[in-house]
């Protein structure tokens, strides 16, 4: 639909101005007026070219869907129309896509739906632990609340994720370094001196041997290596979107050493986080547990999950089917236990969400100070290698020459 600029006054004489995506002008105008709104001058916008790039400028971040949860939030409290704040929010939300969203959430509400059910329209910003929340906040007559503990619950999300990044970024630079190290001297510099030791005639000493032989190979074969490498990574992504094949994988990260540890502990504050902020929120426990195990972000979790899930639906304690998985540390299980006799789950669930917040950043900060030495050496050595490969023949020669 077209876009139209207008302006008018309210009922206390001042000018009010803004953008509304309608079929005509006359649909603005009447809608303006059961805002209380006196059009003064209604004209056709003409849209702004954007240049959009798929996955990158139409891109929603997560910390553009906090800013709007708490602004909204804040709206709601003073007292603000749903549909007047979910329009001024769109005309100040920079992203075209997410504006673009946020204007037909409007007009869903203006229509008659509920928040909830206008939010559930865009599964892929909003998702279901979202739209559940505000349907609870909407139910319970508290949606500013709701909106405010969704907001700090996305951003302490937010800060969890950054926390797992930063162990991850620093080793993946030094390896990504090395290989290119590595790859250029093969291709580009051990050639010549294979060159120059091929004209002097002289036999050459076993690691000088294997470095020009592995130089040769990728000489021949470099494309295939780059074709090979980018097979290997599209199979990967193809069996992760499998069910058997993601649940193999995770699996396997779950056991790494070191890593393994700081991804189960990443899933337990997720978990512990989600369904603490879910139960605090009004959401039954069953469709809370459901919707922990679709963002547990791991398949090995989720299916832990959906089996207690399964149990609570019998009739037993969350405690009892989540120790039975050994999935979750005894601690876990066990603190929880406590919450549901005392009937604080939800305060609980809380509190190990924050110990395992702080256990992720002592991780982090542990596995940084481990992999740095590691990973020097690791380059130090893959480098050193080749150099001294190098000047072998060279130290051979003088001490012929020398004789």
């Amino acid at each position: 639909m077209p876009e139209f600029k207008w302006r008018g006054k309210d009922t206390t004489g001042a000018e009010q101005t803004g953008i509304m995506t309608a079929d005509s002008a006359e649909a603005v105008r009447l809608h303006l007026r059961r805002q209380k709104i006196t059009p003064i001058a209604i004209r056709k916008r003409l849209k702004d070219i954007h240049v959009v790039i798929p996955g990158i400028t139409n891109r929603i971040k997560e910390r553009d869907i906090v800013v709007f949860t708490r602004t909204f939030s804040t709206m709601v409290d003073a007292g603000l129309p749903l549909v007047q704040c979910l329009e001024i929010l769109a005309q100040q939300t920079e992203n075209p896509v997410f504006s673009k969203a946020i204007n037909d959430i409007g007009q869903s509400v203006e229509s008659g739906s509920t928040y909830a059910d206008a939010l559930r329209k865009h599964p892929k910003i909003f998702d279901d632990l979202y739209c559940n929340m505000v349907e609870a906040g909407e139910t319970g007559g508290i949606l500013d609340t709701i909106l405010n503990r969704l907001a700090a619950y996305m951003e302490k999300s937010i800060s969890l994720k950054r926390q797992v990044k930063s162990a991850l970024v620093y080793p993946s630079v030094i390896i990504t370094v090395a290989i290119g190290v590595v790859t250029f001297l093969m291709y580009a510099v051990i050639p010549v001196f294979a060159t120059i030791f091929s004209s002097l005639g002289s036999s050459l000493p076993l690691p000088t041997k294997i470095v020009i032989a592995i130089s040769n190979f990728i000489q021949d074969y470099i494309l295939l290596l780059i074709l090979v490498g980018i097979g290997i990574w599209i199979l990967i992504r193809y069996i992760r979107k499998t069910d058997k094949g993601a649940k193999l994988f995770d699996t396997m990260l779950l056991k790494l050493p070191v890593f393994g540890q700081l991804l189960r502990k990443v899933a337990v504050a997720k978990f512990t986080r989600t369904l603490g902020t879910l139960i605090s929120s009004g959401v039954p426990i069953l469709e809370g547990l459901e919707i922990t195990a679709k963002t547990a972000g791991n398949k090995v979790i989720e299916e832990a999950v959906m089996k207690t899930r399964v149990s609570i639906s019998e009739g037993k304690t969350i405690s009892e089917p989540l120790a039975a998985t050994d999935v979750f540390p005894p601690m876990v299980t066990q603190m929880i236990a406590v919450g549901e006799s005392t009937g604080a789950l939800d305060a609980m669930l809380d509190k190990i969400a924050d110990f395992y917040d702080e256990e992720v950043d002592i991780t982090v900060s542990n596995l940084t100070q481990l992999l740095e030495p590691l990973l020097m050496v690791f380059l130090g050595v893959s480098v050193g290698f080749i150099v001294v490969s190098m000047y072998l023949p060279m130290f051979k020669l003088i001490g012929e020459l020398s004789r």
